[in-house]
Formats: C-alpha cells, sequence, structure tokens
C-alpha cells in the first residue's frame, strides 16, 4: 500500500509518501512545500494545495494520513494551520483517496515507541525504520512519521 503522509503548516508543509507491506516501509518521496509568510493567505494554500495534487498525480497513494490539529496558544495560528489540513483533506478526498487522522502523540508511539518524543527522535527513527542514508527535513519526517504510523494502524 501507498501511503501519503502530511505534516501540515502555513510556511511549510511536510509531505512523504511510503510504500509499506505493514512490517516493512520504503520511502518513495519526501519532501517541504515552503511559502512566503509576506504572500496573502490565500496564495499560500494555493501553493500547497497546487504541490500536493502534483504529488498525488505522480505517486498515485492510496491513502492519507494527517496529523490531527494541535491547538496552538496562539489562536490566529490554530485558525491557519486548520485552513492548510482543510486543503490537505480536499486534495487527498479529490484524488479520491480515504483521509485518516492520528494525533502526534499516537505517531510517536507507532514510531518511536515515547509519545513524548522529541523531534530529533522522530527524523532518527523515521531514518532508520526507511533505511535512508541521512536524516530528512524535520516537517518530512513528522509526514513519514505520520505514514508509518498508518501503516503500522492498518495492521492492527
Amino acid at each position: 500500500m501507498r501511503i501519503l503522509g502530511i505534516d501540515c503548516g502555513t510556511e511549510r508543509t511536510g509531505y512523504g509518501i511510503i510504500e509499506s507491506d505493514g512490517k516493512r516501509h520504503a520511502a518513495i518521496a519526501f519532501g517541504v512545500f515552503k511559502t512566503n509568510p509576506r504572500e496573502p493567505m490565500a496564495d499560500r494554500l494555493c501553493v500547497i494545495a497546487r504541490g500536493l495534487r502534483e504529488i498525488i498525480a505522480q505517486y498515485q497513494p492510496g491513502e492519507a494520513v494527517i496529523e490531527e490539529v494541535f491547538v496552538a496558544k496562539n489562536a490566529q495560528s490554530s485558525l491557519k494551520l486548520a485552513q492548510v489540513r482543510g486543503v490537505a483533506m480536499v486534495m487527498a478526498r479529490e484524488a479520491p483517496m480515504d483521509v485518516f487522522e492520528y494525533s502526534p502523540r499516537e505517531i510517536k508511539m507507532a514510531v518511536v515507541g515515547f509519545g513524548n518524543a522529541e523531534k530529533n527522535q522522530v527524523q532518527l527513527m523515521v531514518r532508520a525504520l526507511l533505511g535512508l542514508e541521512k536524516n530528512p527535513p524535520e516537517d518530512a519526517a513528522d509526514a513519514l512519521a505520520a505514514a508509518i504510523c498508518r501503516a503500522t494502524m492498518r495492521r492492527v
């Protein structure tokens, strides 16, 4: 099964596509869509939508997973993050794909074995689980971790 993980952010949205049988995982593609914080939000959302549409068309994942919204102290930041999540969900459903959501804690538990793992621990485990030569960028590592979490949960 090919799974697309998405780590939503207004300035940096990470993506990662893996191929998995539930036990073994292989990275197919990963990266980060970067937007300019000085641009209008609508333009930034279009950059993310375009990027997701392109990688979905190119790699044809069967499922998508997005980290559940984490409520920031700043309400404005939470609202902007929700907009990005909405765009990601629409792009996945438009494909069409089923969309799954897991909490940051569930993702870290599935990948690191510890729900309060630090970002660098997630990067290291993603690198090890996927047999990568070097650590992926943080946002891409989080997206790959979400995809690994979904692959693991599919088996359960």
